[in-house]
């Protein structure tokens, strides 16, 4: 029997020398080294570093990059989100980054960047849970939300989705543009800015005329143009994509061929009678 210092360096008990060298033959070809570890370890050197840090099993120190510490953790985060958002494209194919909202009062009613920015028009938002929530919904699903009129058709939101992207194919090939910008310039022109509302009591009923919020002239021009979309393809051989795309095209335009622009003009003169 004998001690010996191991590979990893513990000193270990050796028994193989008192058996018998038959045994001993035996027993190396079953467990060809049977070394029992004493309770005195020897302690492995600490590793060190290149600033003469000790390291210890139970503690270690890593050294610390000061260069790296200057950047806070918020700031990374923060710009891969604007990183992530910015490649975000609707259906895969359209843009979102570049699209303007020419009017300035209609920049927080009309969602199209930043966090409204989303590959399908299919948040699945409860949007109606609290008021003017819904402002916070991407613009191409309330334009979604607003085809599924009619009884026949609630709640078809895939059909809708559908039809939303055919209607943008046909702008971008009808316009030679980005079909979202196109679709956000409809909603500026198709909005009413002034309305009339009644006023009086008793009997004695008139006609006030009124400014309209930015987020009733957004809810109006969605309401507007899908109408006109919806009854121009009722008995028509026209799809609904086919009217759609016509009709923002042309409030887009400003034309009087939309009905959302007829129905704007509409409102507006008769609340600039009622002043």
């Amino acid at each position: 029997m004998s001690v010996v210092l191991n590979d990893f360096g513990c000193l270990v008990v050796d028994k193989r020398g008192c058996h018998s060298s038959e045994h001993q033959e035996g027993e190396e070809a079953s467990s060809p080294n049977r070394l029992l570890p004493l309770a005195i370890h020897q302690q492995p050197t600490a590793p060190t570093y290149q600033d003469e840090t000790v390291v210890t099993m139970a503690d270690e120190i890593v050294p610390f990059d000061e260069a790296e510490a200057a950047v806070p953790f918020e700031t990374d985060m923060a710009v891969g989100f604007e990183d992530n958002t910015a490649d975000i494209k609707l259906f895969g194919k359209w843009s979102l980054s570049d699209v303007e909202i020419k009017d300035l009062s209609l920049e927080d009613y009309i969602g199209v960047n930043g966090k409204c920015a989303t590959y399908l028009p299919h948040t699945a938002g409860r949007y109606q849970k609290k008021r003017f929530r819904k402002a916070q919904c991407p613009v191409v699903e309330r334009l979604a939300n607003s085809l599924m009129r009619k009884g026949r058709n609630s709640g078809k939101k895939l059909m809708a989705n559908r039809i939303v992207k055919h209607t943008l194919e046909i702008i971008h090939l009808l316009t030679d543009q980005n079909p979202v910008q196109v679709v956000v310039d409809s909603i500026i022109n198709a909005g009413p800015r002034e309305d009339s509302t009644r006023v009086g009591s008793a009997g004695v009923v008139r006609r006030q005329a009124v400014d309209m919020s930015p987020f009733r002239r957004v809810n109006q021009a969605i309401y507007l143009i899908t109408t006109g979309a919806r009854e121009s393809s009722f008995r028509n051989i026209k799809t609904i994509a086919e009217t759609l795309a016509d009709e923002i095209i042309n409030a887009a335009k400003g034309s009087s061929n939309s009905y959302a622009i007829k129905k704007k003009d509409e409102v507006e003169r008769v609340a600039k009678a009622n002043r």
